[in-house]
């Protein structure tokens, strides 16, 4: 049987308390060659750690703190669209608790998780996505269930299981933290790095506004090794994200890869307390390809993960849906060379149109998601995915 925790304990609420199981022991250590390096990560399921970026947010209100974050943070972008976050004013009691609440949704039966299935055909993306929605290679079909719970806010309002419900305090809290001392500070952060005033994304992404920002549960259920085998370890073909940010909470199956600018795959190490950070394709629209939405996958987890089923935390930070992706006029992009409009721009696509589009393309079942490496979105902009 999967395991994803082991209970020893019940909260106040009922629900068991949720421990994080041990890293895999399947990492590089230091080789004789180059070649001997590379017949190790093939034999030994050897996992190669990228190296990305920590931005301690403790430093943000501190004198100088924001303008030298956001110097750390340009030179990690420079490099690859990924990085760490520590001390973002979460205990890992707290992050631990969205886990086990994630953990109670999933089982519940398949039954009532389809009773709040997501409009997914038309762009819809809160409430359930069920198992094996997508074909990812011919005849095979994905292994995730997704929960997500729109922004808090009456325009948003929908109905949920009564697990949410119970607990939709503590969530709606752990949600609106997640917006106001994390992602808006990230926001300044990228306003400062353009040199536009600190709140230039922040009246874009505001929180009372309709958008589809959104906090979610994800499961990834473990795969047989002859599965993996058909699918060559690739759960996940490479792709980008569709909104501004997305924020994954620290677990540790080792399963995601980020692919570098040289064109190869890194595994992204689960750092303890903190949470990995990407850059997504909003951000690039707004830059005009200045700030690159990150190629990622999912694998298969190592040998010594393999019968784990992958319990996900994650918060995606998206522009208010009205939002044109047009870029913005800054002086940075003038030096850097990216301000002028090129066949690549989105100009004249929403947030929210693009978002919805690229929801409802990826539920499109006519092709198997191996098969393809470019599909077209939206007014002629496509999403492209990776091997």
């Amino acid at each position: 049987m999967a395991a994803v925790a082991t209970n020893l304990a019940q909260s106040a609420s009922g629900i068991p308390t949720y421990h994080q199981i041990p890293e895999t022991k399947h990492e590089r250590k230091m080789f004789p060659s180059d070649a001997f390096h590379r017949t190790a990560l093939l034999m030994y399921a050897i996992v190669d750690w990228a190296k990305l970026v920590t931005l301690d947010l403790s430093q943000f209100d501190q004198p100088g703190g924001k303008q030298k974050l956001a110097d750390q943070l340009f030179e990690a972008i420079q490099k690859i669209g990924f990085f760490y976050i520590i001390n973002f004013g979460l205990t890992q009691e707290q992050v631990d608790r969205q886990f086990a609440i994630g953990k109670e949704v999933f089982q519940l039966s398949t039954e009532e998780k389809l009773q709040y299935r997501a409009d997914l055909e038309n762009g819809g993306y809160n409430g359930y996505k069920p198992l094996g929605l997508r074909e990812v290679r011919p005849g095979i079909f994905d292994n995730t269930e997704i929960y997500n719970i729109p922004k808090f806010i009456p325009a948003l309002e929908r109905t949920h299981p009564d697990v949410i419900n119970r607990n939709r305090e503590e969530i709606e809290k752990f949600a609106r933290h997640i917006n106001d001392q994390v992602a808006n500070k990230l926001l300044v952060l990228f306003a400062l790095i353009l040199e536009l005033p600190e709140d230039f994304f922040l009246k874009i992404h505001r929180y009372d506004e309709k958008s589809d920002c959104h906090l979610r549960y994800m499961k990834y259920h473990h795969r047989t090794a002859e599965q993996n085998q058909a699918l060559e370890n690739v759960w996940v073909k490479g792709h980008t994200d569709f909104g501004s940010l997305t924020l994954l909470f620290r677990q540790p199956v080792a399963a995601l890869q980020v692919r570098t600018p040289e064109g190869h795959w890194k595994w992204v190490r689960p750092y303890p307390q903190s949470i990995t950070v990407n850059l997504a394709d909003s951000l690039e629209f707004l830059t005009n390809g200045f700030l690159k939405s990150s190629i990622h996958r999912v694998v298969a987890p190592p040998p010594d993960q393999a019968g784990v089923d992958r319990l996900g935390v994650l918060y995606f930070v998206r522009p208010e849906d009205s939002v044109e992706l047009r870029p913005v006029a800054s002086k940075v992009l003038e030096r850097l060379g990216y301000d002028k409009i090129t066949d690549d721009s989105a100009v004249g696509i929403t947030a929210g149109e693009w978002v919805k589009a690229r929801v409802a393309r990826g539920t499109t079942r006519s092709q198997a998601r191996s098969e393809l490496s470019q599909q077209e979105i939206i007014g002629g902009k496509s999403a492209k995915y990776y091997d």
